[in-house]
């Protein structure tokens, strides 16, 4: 059953559009077949729907003055919640991700602005997060493990749907693959949003203490040098923000998956505005991910599709564990450096702009694993990031394929008139093993009033002390990224997830 609380008639019908669009995708992929007409009456919106196999099911939207959309599904075969588009066979999960203000999801956005005036501000501290990133390293084993305080610097762009506790209570976490620990905000949290986390209210919750080898991976630690106190840490998250938490576990339920004992940060106080408000799952490579903690259950593989940041009513998927992945998508093998051992490096061999190979100082390209210099996939970054002497080779190129004149605006800085974009080259980087061509809508972003267009890619930031290049979100929406970690293997694959 999902309930969609509703505010205004434009929401109201934005919500019956949403799951609509949800179950026509269902029928498409073949887990539904049905037939649906629309009837409205005094203010009253009723689907039916004939169903046409034997799976059966039933949709109301009631109407305004109620304030809620309410969908209910049997639960026939393959087929559970249709809110999340799940399907479950033996250990493969799938479950929606979406971007994190679309119509779909709960959080509201920001005050009306351009298109480009938003994306800027969507990347704003995509060098904090670098300058974060540059600055990892491992963490060496002690008797009494005390972290340094760390710049947890991450933008969340796209959350998932979880269920904490038991019973389940339904979270938005952001997705963050370069992040290990999932913290969410807890009841009583200062300074937190609405919606909490309530341990007293889930049976299976429990409080971890420093005694315990969970407690020696979190940063930012606070315990005595002896005793069994409760493990607290303190962390600062997006440059203005920072938060206190207290490491717990509890279930975690992933569609019908359940992983007990999942421990993750309870947060008690926030200061700023930049934490996600219903908290982060870590999908990194440490001992405190999702992947880790899960154990066999999903044997270290899963992807992710993400849509467009300007999809409203389609969802993108996360997909769990080695069943139901592509099977013959091309792959490149997963690289790992012992100073940032959370990350997904790959071996970038090249760029290309139109049929034209970028020349490329030997260097901006190298991985060298003892300090961290390569280059990343990264689904919290919003706007791909290269080194300064890399950037400027493939800016230098493309300038050559477009008339100017270039201009800036904000963080890019080859803007031109729109006109232009009949001439406009694609954009190809080349890894190991496979060649990831750049569709136009993952290359360039338009002013609101169409009249200029931007390549949307920008030079590292100067104050990050390694030479690493950065594959971010908006580079990889509207394809699979497959995470093989047992194989030691990423794929890539165009798919349309809108």
């Amino acid at each position: 059953m999902i309930v969609q609380r509703v505010e205004t008639a434009e929401d109201y019908w934005a919500k019956i559009w949403c799951v609509k669009r949800v179950l026509a995708m269902m029928v498409k992929k073949g887990e539904l077949i049905v037939e649906t007409r629309l009837l409205v009456i005094s203010g009253h919106h009723r689907v039916f729907m004939r169903v046409l196999s034997r799976k059966s099911i039933e949709f109301s939207a009631l109407s305004m003055q109620q304030r809620s959309l309410t969908l209910s599904l049997d639960k026939v075969g393959e087929v559970h919640d249709p809110g999340q588009t799940l399907v479950v066979l033996g250990h493969k999960t799938k479950t929606s991700v979406i971007p994190i203000y679309g119509k779909c999801s709960p959080f509201k956005p920001p005050k009306p602005e351009s298109w480009v005036d938003t994306f800027i501000n969507m990347a704003s501290k995509d060098p904090a997060r670098l300058k974060y990133s540059s600055s990892l390293v491992a963490q060496k084993t002690t008797a009494v493990p005390i972290a340094s305080g760390q710049q947890v610097l991450s933008i969340g762009n796209y959350v998932v749907k979880v269920k904490l506790g038991t019973p389940g209570q339904v979270m938005f976490m952001v997705l963050d693959t370069s992040n290990n620990v999932a913290w969410v905000p807890c009841s009583g949290c200062t300074g937190c949003s609405a919606t909490t986390f309530l341990p007293s209210a889930s049976s299976s919750y429990g409080s971890l203490d420093c005694s315990l080898p969970q407690c020696n991976q979190v940063h930012g630690l606070s315990c005595p040098a002896t005793g069994a106190a409760a493990c607290f840490f303190n962390q600062s998250y997006g440059g203005d923000s920072s938060f206190s938490a207290n490491l717990a576990k509890d279930s975690l339920t992933l569609t019908n998956d359940v992983i007990p004992n999942f421990a993750f940060g309870c947060i008690n106080s926030i200061s700023g505005n930049s934490i996600p408000p219903q908290g982060l799952l870590g999908m990194g490579r440490g001992p405190m991910s999702l992947l880790s903690q899960s154990g066999s259950l999903y044997k270290s593989v899963f992807s992710y599709c993400l849509p467009s940041f300007k999809s409203n009513y389609f969802s993108g998927s996360l997909k769990l564990g080695p069943a139901g992945q592509p099977k013959n998508i091309r792959t490149t093998p997963l690289l790992k450096s012992p100073q940032r051992p959370s990350f997904y490096y790959v071996n970038l061999t090249g760029v290309s702009v139109g049929r034209v190979p970028v020349p490329i100082p030997p260097e901006c390209l190298a991985f060298n694993p003892n300090t961290g210099a390569g280059t990343i996939i990264d689904s919290g970054t919003v706007v791909t990031r290269f080194v300064q002497p890399l950037y400027e080779a493939i800016r230098n190129e493309f300038v050559k394929h477009v008339k100017g004149p270039f201009s800036t605006i904000g963080l890019f800085d080859t803007c031109f008139e729109a006109k232009a974009e009949v001439e406009l080259p694609s954009l190809t980087l080349h890894f190991e093993g496979l060649s990831m061509k750049l569709p136009m809508e993952n290359t360039f972003l338009h002013t609101s009033a169409g009249s200029h267009a931007c390549l949307a890619i920008a030079p590292a930031p100067n104050n990050v002390n390694a030479a690493m290049n950065v594959i971010a979100n908006l580079q990889q929406q509207n394809h699979r990224i497959l995470f093989d970690v047992a194989n030691s293997r990423l794929g890539i694959a165009r798919e349309a997830c809108n």
